[in-house]
């Protein structure tokens, strides 16, 4: 299929018509799979403006009902965007599910994706099948040397990578992307944090790179400095000192000066934002059942575990290795603490966190661990290694190794007839930790 990328109805490709074009972002892409300096998502926020905030999120089915709802009262929308509030390809089969879907139903929109790219590779070609025509590349420097200092880890598969060597493959995969986007037809823009004292004289070099791969626009972005994360007490650019850079950019790439920081959720015109009072319409459809969301057919999905009453175990509760609250994504080790979940009559409720154990004590470490657990049936963890596997199992809590939604997952802790029917959720392919990894108490779990 040959795609002619129309900017006439993308608002923020085409100032002139950001104020008659809309659009919105669908949360459907909880994961991600690195974790910059500057970032703190949130799953349930209605107060905030920027980046990897949302009131919900959104399975494929429900995020095609809600737009339906939303087109009822704002018909002014003409793009679907994917943003977050993780990454778009760290959840990929549902960001495409969810547009195939709509392009079933509304074949008038514009798809538009934004990614950090280091998943996208794989997914070039399924891309462009989808009919997505923009693409967001967030690049904030082309020299691992700068980069390495915006991302605390990056996690390729099953590998999480720290410093330089995550930078450089970050890089890598971004260049990758967008030369494998340019190829396709598609409009990319960049992206780029411009964050003070990191890369601040960095925008002009990293602005040739781009236009030399065929970049459509850059977006210089001046940091927001957001609570609780590394960068909170990065002082944040002025005006005149973005204008300065932005025209030092200028001169290499188009420039994109209308950018209001869009939600995971955003709705409507960029300057008349309504994501506040879709919120619950949002959280609605967000509790809807596939089967109720109007009609629409789902992909079938193997499911791995038994769905028949549960015993009535005398461990009520389940432990989780979360980074956010949402998914199960960290390691047994990584993990500082661990979220306490309990089923009650009105579905799953977190009740506390609990310390983990320190770091450096060996296998005393998970016994320690598995005692402080001692209420809990199982520990659900992205992975482990096989010394406190068989720790916890010796103990009589059960470790299981899965990545998703944590209420999908305690579904299945408390459903299963025999609750080991969760190994079945563990990856197919699973690699133990090297060089300590098997769980010796040191932190990789």
């Amino acid at each position: 299929m040959t795609m002619t990328p129309d900017t006439s109805r993308h608002p923020c490709f085409n100032k002139s018509v950001s104020g008659q074009c809309g659009r919105i972002h669908l949360p459907v892409a909880p994961a991600c799979n690195i974790q910059c300096r500057y970032c703190n998502r949130k799953y349930d926020c209605v107060n905030e403006s920027r980046p990897g905030v949302t009131s919900g999120v959104l399975k494929p089915l429900q995020a095609a009902a809600y737009l339906d709802r939303v087109l009822e009262k704002e018909p002014r929308i003409t793009v679907v965007g994917i943003a977050g509030p993780g990454d778009p390809f760290a959840n990929a089969e549902a960001t495409l599910e969810t547009i195939r879907l709509i392009r079933e139903r509304h074949p008038e929109m514009l798809f538009c994706v934004s990614t950090n790219g280091l998943g996208l590779p794989p997914y070039l070609d399924r891309v462009k099948d989808a009919g997505i025509t923009h693409m967001t590349v967030t690049v904030n420097a082309v020299d691992p040397a700068v980069g390495e200092r915006f991302y605390s880890w990056v996690r390729d598969g099953e590998r999480t990578l720290h410093g330089r060597e995550a930078a450089e493959l970050l890089l890598m995969r971004q260049l990758e992307s967008i030369r494998g986007l340019k190829e396709r037809g598609i409009t990319v823009k960049v992206n780029t944090i411009l964050t003070p004292g990191y890369n601040d004289g960095h925008i002009e070099e990293l602005a040739k790179a781009m236009a030399s791969m065929g970049v459509d626009m850059l977006n210089v972005m001046p940091l927001h400095p957001t609570a609780d994360t590394p960068f909170e007490s990065v002082r944040e650019p002025d005006k005149a000192f973005v204008e300065k850079l932005r025209k030092a950019a200028e001169k290499h790439l188009p420039q994109m000066r209308h950018c209001r920081r869009c939600r995971a959720d955003a709705v409507g015109l960029l300057g008349n934002d309504r994501s506040g009072e879709f919120a619950g319409c949002l959280s609605e459809c967000g509790r809807t059942e596939d089967s109720a969301c109007g009609g629409l057919k789902a992909v079938p999905v193997a499911t791995a575990v038994s769905a028949a009453r549960t015993h009535a175990f005398d461990r009520p509760h389940v432990a989780v290795a979360s980074l956010e609250g949402l998914l199960v994504n960290k390691h047994l080790g990584e993990s500082e603490k661990f979220q306490i979940w309990t089923r009650t009559d009105n579905g799953y409720e977190m009740i506390e966190e609990r310390p983990a154990p320190d770091i450096g004590a060996g296998p005393k470490r998970w016994y320690a661990l598995a005692d402080s657990l001692s209420d809990c049936r199982a520990v659900l963890v992205a992975r482990l290694g096989e010394t406190p596997r068989a720790i916890m199992e010796e103990q009589g809590l059960l470790p299981v190794e899965t990545e998703g939604f944590i209420e999908e997952a305690l579904d299945a802790v408390y459903n299963a007839v025999d609750p080991r029917a969760l190994q079945a959720l563990r990856p197919k392919k699973r690699k133990v930790c090297a060089a300590g990894g098997s769980g010796g108490g040191e932190g990789c779990g």
